[in-house]
């Protein structure tokens, strides 16, 4: 059976943003270390897990992920750590559990944030010894392996609000990197889309179609709130409605034709925003970042160039607006 190509083997690193993380990614994987990715829905973090594990001592083992978000609470003991047979209903014979799996290698875990507390307490006890019993076993089970974890919101967000335990995230918080998502990445979008076209064209068996400025010009402007996840979307969707023809703006998921629409709407004058003497300097401030985005589509880089300013200097404006008056 033809293997689906969901995941890029290599990641595309070409933004700067890219380049300073995939320099930390090999600063850490020969490490033996856990390892916490963080960054959007999408955003490639079992991508970068991949290669992190591609590129440490435990190359030649296993990568074994896991979505804790996708696993029934009941399940998921038996899903993490195995069973012996006879341990419930229909338990007909032992069954390796993901940990035992990855022995030798990387157990990724998706999504840990999702993780339920009562099963937190049986990761923390393992990570402290890399041992562990199967439900329904009475010994001890050793493992040798490497955990890197995803999440989409910062865990230390999660122990406050009380979803995480503390001695978990201070068990596994040491290296943490955040993933910048697609929109913050436009360096990015043309390799990647022409390398979701080569794999996906590939794999459905037909002629790659072609992709020129317009359409190029598209994806860039785009804001792409579904990350790297939604672009590959996007390319199936013209390898399958165009191969080996020229993809135009109607050929494109209607989002982007959308966005590409109001775009290309021409103004009749300039766009203007109302200020007030009265308000602090930070509001207005924050109108008008708010304004450079709506015109922008979203897409932080574009509204930072608009305004002449850094992108730091949006995403600090923007951070500090989001914290709790």
């Amino acid at each position: 059976m033809k293997r689906r190509p969901d995941v890029a083997p290599e990641p595309i690193m070409l933004s700067p943003s890219m380049r300073e993380l995939d320099r930390m990614v090999r600063a850490v994987a020969p490490k033996d270390v856990v390892v916490t990715l963080i960054g959007e829905s999408g955003s490639g973090k079992e991508v970068v897990g991949r290669r992190i594990h591609e590129l440490s001592k435990r190359r030649a083992g296993p990568f074994v992920p896991i979505n804790c978000a996708a696993i029934p609470e009941s399940l998921f003991e038996s899903e993490l750590f195995g069973h012996e047979r006879g341990a419930f209903t229909g338990a007909t014979e032992r069954v390796r559990g993901k940990v035992e799996a990855s022995s030798g290698g990387t157990l990724f875990l998706d999504e840990l944030g999702e993780l339920p507390l009562a099963m937190q307490a049986k990761l923390l006890r393992f990570l402290e010894n890399r041992r562990f019993m199967r439900v329904g076993g009475s010994t001890k089970v050793s493992v040798d392996t490497r955990l890197v974890c995803a999440t989409l919101r910062p865990l230390e967000l999660e122990v406050q609000a009380g979803r995480f335990r503390p001695d978990l995230y201070y068990r596994i918080e040491g290296i943490t990197l955040q993933l910048p998502p697609l929109r913050e990445r436009p360096a990015d979008i043309a390799p990647l889309a022409h390398q979701f076209i080569a794999e996906l064209s590939a794999f459905h068996g037909v002629k790659p179609p072609k992709l020129g400025r317009t359409a190029l010009a598209v994806l860039q402007r785009y804001g792409w709130p579904g990350n790297v996840r939604q672009l590959r979307n996007a390319m199936e969707r013209t390898c399958l409605l165009r191969p080996g023809l020229p993809v135009r703006v109607q050929d494109l998921p209607r989002a982007l034709q959308a966005s590409a629409a109001t775009s290309s709407e021409p103004s009749s004058k300039p766009r203007t925003l109302e200020v007030s003497l009265d308000q602090p300097l930070d509001r207005t401030v924050h109108r008008l970042l708010l304004a450079a985005l709506e015109v922008e589509g979203g897409n932080r880089s574009r509204a930072a160039r608009r305004l002449g300013v850094s992108l730091r200097t949006v995403q600090r404006h923007l951070a500090r607006s989001e914290k709790p008056s």
